[in-house]
């Protein structure tokens, strides 16, 4: 037995040095290895970002190619006039399966094949129908297969888009029976027609839902003035046309609204016209001159006009990086894609590595109107209908989007024979908020011990959908902290009616004889988190009050708020109604990880809205849009509820192709799931004089932030280098601690202004 002291036990114990050495590999080793886990996160997440790029007009044109080699499909093209046609409606990216892309994006295998989403109108045969292919692989098509919708529920041929074939007809129908009332409309407008004119014409603005009831393609149509912003030019003339049938020769018009009264057809209104059984309606002659729906400056500005104000530059180049639809930023990564039907979608949203959302876009927006003329009762808009995501054109640098942004081309194949390009219609740019992103001046007896700032930059993600009159800006903002925004803010025009004395239950008079109507904008959004790993639950909080006897004055007692957690744990449970309260936080975490200081790592969505229901529960219209009954819900992902709605609900709304009722109806659960958060935002809109000519984006936003809870351990914009720490040195002076140039310089762009507004076939 050796002696504890010996020089042979001592040898076998590691020095100081050795542990410290020791330490020191172990450090590096897992240092080396934290760095070789991101690089390879980051090399997935980059791989895996094309399988949510759309569709480029190579493979369009490879889809619509093997779709009509397809004999017994009968395609033609779609601007051929007949309305009795076999036709390709559109062409978009189709998803992949939830599973099979992550095993791309986790663990870097291959990726699955691309595959489109096709929509063909079978209306060349005995019993039209409208039926979707998934078509692939691309870009060489082989093979195709039926979509189906969750229950399996058919898509009734009435409820298709409007397709500008049949708005070219729609337009021959309404010139000739305009052509009767030529005489009424002419000294009603001071001189404008329908046909054969010039500079003095009308135009017509057609209502959707297209009908009272499921199988019905009726429209009301209200005719306008068309000079510039006729949106609100009404002249109190509209027409219930039901164009069901696929022979235009056989619509027919159903009534007639003329100065507050029905008639049942335009010959009868013309007969009591005539013969003086109809108070005329003579609108003030209009004036070429008045700048009333105009853009044009009017009135008093005190704003120097001879320099510019400020601009938003980028002095050393981008923070960002794009590569396709993939976009780094300040710790974010995620890949991008416009769906044709509805709009903006992000995939694949990380930060530092780590996945936070799998999907967030955008579903549906709806605008519900009120109103006195029967244009204004039935308009219902909802906007996935009229393909919102593909009218997202061109944004003009210097006001839609800085000039420094990064500009993309859009693609599309929506009632075309070729794919579409829209030029610029999507930008990313850094920018900074004015306001810091944290900040603290500690005063200290008369002087200060610091002062630290971190300026605000983040990342915004930006398309437009421009819906008939409304404009809807589309953003998603990333901030430094683990912050991400989602926004949307209103402009455009607002829609107008008539003014009757009664329309002022439902609006407010903007203009001579135009009523603006009130309506309710809604917007859906899918929120598929994935915090810290797929298995995820949802809990509520609330404060309540707790009332206790003061523990240092035992005759008084303390009165305070606590914490009140409420798991949900089915998706009945987890769906909030409007009009109900809605919890103070909403909370999605990961049982299973925790942070370093024993919390469990989550995410909460906070609301900036002030939306609210539309109609009564399981009213008509109201089953089309079951998602608007919830200012959130959660359910459990699943590949079969991939959106919340669909381009056919808008036409009809009563038996709807996609209802998402369904999606909570068996009421599953949601403890350590996957999880997908449906959130609704919006607002009422009252329009008023200041909405002439336009309503302004200013207190039209709404939207919702995902803000970290517990995710991090500490908050992660302390990475940032735009730091700057002052401190007083011995002799009282400020000594500056900054971490980027001292010096900003300045720069502005030197191109003139250039805003081309067009969009083509390619």
């Amino acid at each position: 037995m050796l002696h504890p002291n010996s020089d042979r036990e001592y040898s076998t114990r590691p020095t100081k040095s050795t542990l410290a050495r020791m330490g020191f590999l172990h450090l590096l080793y897992l240092l080396c290895l934290a760095a070789c886990d991101a690089s390879r996160t980051r090399e997935w997440a980059h791989h895996g970002a094309p399988m949510f790029a759309d569709l480029t007009p190579r493979e369009m044109k490879a889809v619509r190619a093997y779709l009509h080699g397809i004999t017994e499909f009968g395609l033609t093209d779609a601007n051929n006039a007949a309305l009795k046609k076999n036709t390709i409606l559109m062409i978009e990216l189709q998803v992949p399966r939830k599973l099979e892309a992550l095993k791309a994006l986790d663990r870097g295998h291959a990726k699955p094949p691309r595959q489109a989403r096709v929509v063909v109108q079978f209306a060349n045969q005995t019993k039209p129908n409208i039926t979707e292919f998934i078509v692939g692989p691309l870009p060489s098509p082989k093979s195709h297969e039926v979509k189906r919708f969750k229950g399996d529920r058919p898509i009734p041929f009435e409820s298709r888009p409007m397709t500008s074939m049949e708005y070219s007809h729609l337009n021959q129908s309404i010139g000739k029976l305009t052509t009767k009332a030529h005489r009424l409309l002419f000294e009603t407008t001071g001189g404008f027609t329908f046909t054969n004119c010039s500079d003095r014409c009308l135009y017509f603005i057609d209502i959707a839902p297209r009908g009272l009831a499921s199988g019905e393609r009726r429209s009301w149509i209200m005719l306008v003035k068309f000079v510039e912003g006729y949106y609100i030019h009404p002249i109190g003339f509209e027409i219930l046309l039901n164009h069901k049938d696929l022979d235009p020769d056989k619509w027919e018009v159903e009534k007639v609204w003329y100065n507050s009264m029905f008639f049942d057809s335009v010959e009868e209104l013309v007969e009591k016209y005539e013969s003086g059984a109809v108070q005329k309606v003579s609108l003030p002659r209009h004036d070429d001159n008045d700048p009333y729906s105009t853009y044009i400056p009017r009135g008093q500005s005190n704003t120097p006009t001879n320099i510019h104000g400020a601009k938003l530059v980028e002095p050393q180049g981008h923070h960002y990086h794009i590569d396709h639809n993939f976009v780094e930023y300040a710790g974010w990564s995620f890949a991008y894609r416009v769906r044709s039907s509805a709009g903006l979608q992000v995939f694949d949203v990380r930060f530092n590595g780590e996945r936070i959302a799998y999907e967030i876009s955008l579903q549906e927006a709806i605008a519900f109107y009120s109103g006195d003329t029967p244009a204004g009762m039935q308009t219902k808009y909802i906007d996935a209908g009229w393909a919102m995501g593909t009218l997202s054109f061109e944004l003009a640098p210097g006001i839609d989007c800085p000039e420094i942004a990064t500009f993309v081309d859009l693609h599309h194949y929506f009632d075309t024979d070729k794919p579409v390009r829209f030029k610029n219609a999507l930008c990313i740019f850094e920018m900074t908020t004015a306001l810091p992103l944290r900040r603290h001046f500690n005063a200290f007896k008369g002087s200060y011990n610091f002062y630290g700032g971190v300026d605000n930059t983040v990342l915004v993600l930006r398309t437009t959908s421009t819906v008939y009159n409304y404009d809807y800006i589309w953003d998603f903002i990333f901030y430094q902290n683990g912050v991400m925004e989602v926004k949307v803010s209103a402009t455009g025009y607002i829609h107008a009616t008539f003014f009757t004395p009664d329309g002022l239950q439902y609006g407010r008079k903007v203009y001579n004889y135009v009523l603006g109507n009130l309506h309710t904008h809604l917007i859906n959004y899918k929120v598929d988190l994935d915090i810290a790993g797929r298995g995820n639950s949802f809990q509520s909080l609330d404060l309540k009050y707790v009332n206790f006897t003061n523990p240092w004055s035992p005759k008084n007692f303390i009165v305070q708020s606590k914490l009140n957690w409420t798991e949900r744990k089915t998706e009945r449970s987890a769906a909030f109604r409007y009009g109900k309260k809605f919890p103070r936080y909403v909370h999605f975490y990961n049982p299973n990880k925790k942070n370093k200081w024993g919390h469990q790592k989550g995410y909460r969505i906070q609301l900036n809205s002030h939306g609210d229901s539309v109609l009564p529960r399981g009213w008509h219209e109201e089953n089309g849009i079951s998602w608007a009954r919830y200012p959130l819900a959660v359910t459990r992902h699943k590949d079969s509820e991939a959106t919340s709605s669909s381009i056919y609900n808008q036409n009809d709304p009563w038996k709807p192709v996609v209802s998402f009722e369904d999606y909570i109806r068996n009421d599953e659960d949601i403890v350590n799931q996957d999880l997908v958060a449906w959130v609704t935002v919006g607002f009422l809109h009252v329009p008023h004089s200041e909405d002439i000519p336009n309503t302004a984006t200013p207190g039209n936003a709404v939207g919702f932030f995902l803000r970290p809870f517990n995710f991090f351990d500490e908050d992660p914009s302390i990475t940032s280098r735009s730091t700057v720490i002052v401190r007083p040195d011995s002799d009282g002076k400020p000594k500056v601690q900054r971490w980027t140039p001292e010096v900003v310089g300045h720069c502005v762009t030197d191109k003139s202004f250039f805003y081309n507004g067009t969009y083509e076939e390619v």
